[in-house]
């Protein structure tokens, strides 16, 4: 962790657009968790496909991992707060990711992987992100990356708040990730009590945060504990000024949009329904991967 002296200096901060209350549900062997962004924002929150938030200390929530499923046309990036699970996937992919550790896999043109968990009590914290990829990148070839927590590029700034860059840009600290068509920032933010965070934004990205400890203030709305804010498209704002009443952590999220067709079906996202057709043939034809 290092001090960054790079001020940001936003002069006009974005305002929260709309307020969501993720989904309960479960995926992979029945593994609870929450749907943050769901598939009605997409549009809203392009190049992002979904942001799914799991955490639970009892082990009947998430002990059956994810067996053994399909991806084709995006990007999977798995952050664990807290826990063990291990990723094997069918381009010879594997890696255990433990606490503050990422894992970046680009499916492309197919991909079979699993994540299991490699525990059997104690608490399981994390999140799942899926970023779109451009149309002419969808049938790429598998791509993974490991990073352990303390590979990923961190900095406090002067009022105390710690911030990890996984993608994107952040204070003059460069993240682990970047992608030129989508442009991702994606920072964890740890705000003690009575801090502010400012952080520069395009106008035209879209940006979000999820506060998953704590309350945020932002302009003059509270975003409270287990809420995902879509912070508005403003023209004149030049980046989204956070304060904190309390100690707080949560995700800010932001991106270029693709503007591209979206297509999905389940583990499949690309811009066409024949594409879809392919993906599932060939899936089911022993061709992913």
């Amino acid at each position: 962790m290092t001090d960054s002296d790079t001020a940001v200096a936003v002069r006009q901060s974005r305002t929260v657009e709309q307020m969501i209350v993720g989904h309960p549900t479960s995926d992979g062997a029945g593994v609870k968790l929450t749907r943050v962004l769901t598939q009605n924002l997409q549009r809203r929150l392009d190049p992002y496909l979904m942001l799914d938030a799991f955490g639970s200390d009892n082990p009947d929530d998430y002990i059956a991992g994810f067996p053994d499923h399909p991806h084709r046309g995006f990007e999977t990036i798995t952050y664990m707060i807290a826990g063990r699970m291990l990723h094997r996937d069918s381009a010879g992919h594997e890696g255990l990711l433990e606490n503050g550790g990422v894992q970046w896999m680009t499916a492309g043109r197919g991909v079979i992987h699993s994540e299991i968990p490699q525990q059997e009590d104690g608490v399981m914290e994390g999140f799942q992100l899926w970023l779109n990829l451009p149309g002419k990148d969808k049938m790429s070839a598998p791509w993974y990356r490991d990073f352990g927590a303390g590979d990923l590029p961190k900095f406090t700034t002067a009022q105390g708040v710690d911030v990890t860059v996984i993608a994107g840009e952040s204070h003059g600290v460069q993240g682990a990730v970047t992608r030129e068509a989508s442009a991702p920032t994606y920072l964890d933010l740890h705000l003690p009590a009575g801090a502010r965070f400012e952080q520069a934004l395009p106008a035209a990205h879209n940006a979000f945060v999820y506060v998953y400890r704590g309350e945020a203030r932002i302009a003059d709305t509270a975003v409270p504990m287990q809420r995902m804010a879509i912070l508005r498209n403003e023209p004149e704002a030049d980046g989204v000024v956070i304060e904190a009443q309390t100690e707080t952590r949560m995700l800010l999220i932001a991106g270029q949009p693709l503007h591209e067709p979206i297509a999905q079906y389940g583990p499949f996202v690309m811009n066409t329904q024949q594409e879809i057709y392919q993906a599932v043939n060939d899936f089911r034809a022993g061709r992913l991967a």
